[in-house]
């Protein structure tokens, strides 16, 4: 043999490599056949689902005051210190009241006066009352007369205020009829006209003067006319009302006249400024023309002032007039009070004003009571801001109070925040504190969002059902919220749970091509799971609702262990430890 394997050695090491191939090919067909398809299972089983959402903060007081006194003042004295605990109404300062306490006294003399008032008023009227009201009466009926003789000497005097005004009022007219169209600066053409072809290669704003001096001319002649005939036909005799519409009328043309004065004034002085801009010599006819305007516009405002006067003077004896006739009836009625005895209304309205002075004395007995500094609930005076000496102001804190009950304002971002309600129940742990949790429910979510570098949150406050005297305000705190909740309801192992094409399913085995390994938390199978279709519902971090396609005790698969890799895949979607498993089935896994 050894001399066969020297002389064919060549052909020996290829035979005895072809045998130990032959031999690991049998082998491992021989070893794939017995080491089947591992499956950890899990049975379809009803639970209760509880979906939370959690969220970090701080904890505060559930009501926080700053305590501004209601008015200002020096302190005279503080009652409490930091940390100090009071009870609603407690006295925390004082702030000197002296002005106050006047008030209050001066109120009590203010009630006191008036019922003296009521009882002597209740009291039957003596001589002396009558006498006074007798007299009271005669001195507004003398008053009357005095204003009614005052009128007839203010309508006296309007019509020899009109008389004056028509004294100058026609010269003025004929003297401004001649500036404007005479002949005095062109044989040609009315001086009206040439002031205003004089300049107006220069500025064609002329024209808009001449136009205006015209028309305004033309306006007062109008008013004019119909005035001074008014004027004649009415007499130092006519009626009151004749003589106030003649002032009246008067007025208003004088003052028309007034106008068309300034007018022409414009028009000449526009044309002197033109020329002498350009150091042309303006005609002195125009010098005359307007000295001979501004002793019209004297005139005229000096009509306009006393026409004015007058007229006011008539409405002011007119009114003395109304107002004595009010003295008289008042004066009347008192008299005829006095003789019918006391008037039970009187009485009533004595009555009304001593309420009154009661709550005057009230209101400063109350203002008093500000500059005492209380308590407005149960709680702990957190800060003093104040000592004695200092002044307070209303603006100004002097002290801040908290509440002993606590409260959680954790920060959710937008999706989380749609999904919390008022009133859910929510558990809390502190990281100042171990292995404390406390449970609460949701009091209040914020209505508008805060943003910060483009993200939106919102602060929600949760309520402690219990308080911990460990727990201070500013601690940090986790909060879970419970949005959702789903009792005894059919259940699976998220990791069970896998989707295609937009269909949730699940694998399970047949039971005759399985065999139980592990504790029943394996199996061996010599056929493949089927896919089964399935409805979700509710999920939370761990389970899935199943809604329908399976029923309690069906066995699904959550994990497929290969007998030739440690890989292991699942649609889990967060990691999940399976326990005992072999083949490398121990570790974490992710869904795909």
């Amino acid at each position: 043999m050894l001399t066969f394997i020297k002389k064919h050695k060549r052909l020996f090491f290829i035979a005895l490599i072809i045998l130990i191939g032959g031999g690991y090919y049998f082998y491992s067909s021989i070893n794939q056949k017995q080491a089947a398809t591992r499956y950890a299972v899990a049975a379809v089983q009803k639970e209760t689902i509880v979906v939370s959402i959690t969220g970090t903060g701080q904890v505060s007081a559930s009501n926080q005051v700053d305590i501004k006194p209601k008015v200002s003042g020096d302190v005279l004295s503080v009652a409490v210190a930091d940390g100090q605990k009071v009870k609603q109404g407690a006295l925390l300062a004082t702030i000197d009241a002296r002005d106050a306490q006047k008030a209050v006294r001066d109120a009590q003399a203010g009630l006191d006066s008036a019922k003296l008032a009521l009882a002597k008023l209740e009291e039957p009227a003596d001589q002396l009352s009558a006498l006074q009201a007798e007299n009271a009466l005669s001195s507004a009926q003398e008053s009357k007369q005095n204003s009614q003789d005052d009128l007839i000497k203010s309508y006296d005097d309007g019509f020899n205020t009109i008389s004056n005004a028509f004294l100058d009022l026609p010269s003025v007219m004929s003297g401004l009829n001649n500036i404007l169209f005479s002949y005095d600066l062109s044989q040609s053409q009315e001086n009206i006209d040439y002031y205003n072809d004089a300049v107006k290669n220069y500025d064609k704003k002329v024209t808009q003067y001449r136009d205006d001096a015209y028309n305004l001319y033309q306006t007062a002649r109008a008013a004019y006319d119909k005035n001074f005939a008014d004027y004649k036909a009415a007499s130092r005799s006519s009626d009151n009302a004749a003589i106030e519409s003649l002032i009246n009328e008067t007025y208003d043309t004088t003052k028309s006249i007034a106008e068309a004065v300034k007018s022409a004034n414009n028009l000449i002085q526009f044309y002197e400024d033109q020329l002498t801009s350009r150091n042309l010599n303006p005609k002195a006819v125009a010098d005359t023309h307007l000295a001979s305007l501004n002793s019209y516009t004297g005139k005229t405002n000096t009509h306009l002032l006393n026409l004015l006067t007058i007229e006011n003077t008539i409405q002011a004896d007119k009114q003395a007039i109304i107002n004595a006739d009010r003295t008289i009836s008042e004066k009347q009625a008192s008299i005829a009070k006095l003789q019918a005895g006391t008037d039970a209304l009187d009485i009533q309205t004595q009555e009304l004003n001593i309420k009154q002075k009661e709550n005057a004395l009230l209101d400063a007995k109350e203002k008093l009571a500000d500059y005492s500094i209380q308590a407005p609930f149960d709680g702990i005076v957190s800060k003093v801001d104040i000592k004695k000496g200092d002044s307070a102001s209303t603006g100004t804190a002097v002290a801040t109070m908290i509440t002993e009950q606590q409260i959680a304002e954790v920060s959710l971002n937008e999706v989380d925040a749609a999904k919390v309600k008022v009133g859910q129940k929510a558990t809390l742990t502190f990281d100042a504190v171990d292995n404390l949790s406390i449970t609460g429910k949701v009091l209040e979510i914020d209505t508008i969002g805060t943003v910060s570098q483009g993200v939106v949150s919102y602060t929600v406050k949760i309520g402690f059902d219990t308080q911990d005297q460990r727990v201070k305000p500013g601690m940090s705190v986790s909060a879970a919220i419970v949005t959702d909740v789903k009792a005894d309801v059919l259940a699976v192992p998220n990791s069970a749970v896998k989707s295609q094409n937009g269909q949730n399913y699940v694998e399970i085995l047949n039971p005759d091509d399985q065999i139980a390994i592990a504790g029943a938390s394996q199996v061996e199978a010599i056929a493949a799971p089927k896919q089964q279709t399935i409805e979700i519902g509710l999920a939370n971090d761990t389970s899935t609702e199943i809604v329908s396609g399976l029923k309690q005790g069906d066995n699904v698969v959550i994990q497929t262990i290969s007998p030739t890799t440690t890989t292991t895949t699942s649609s889990s979607s967060s990691g999940l430890r399976i326990p005992g498993l072999t083949g490398g089935g121990g570790g974490n896994f992710r869904g795909n």
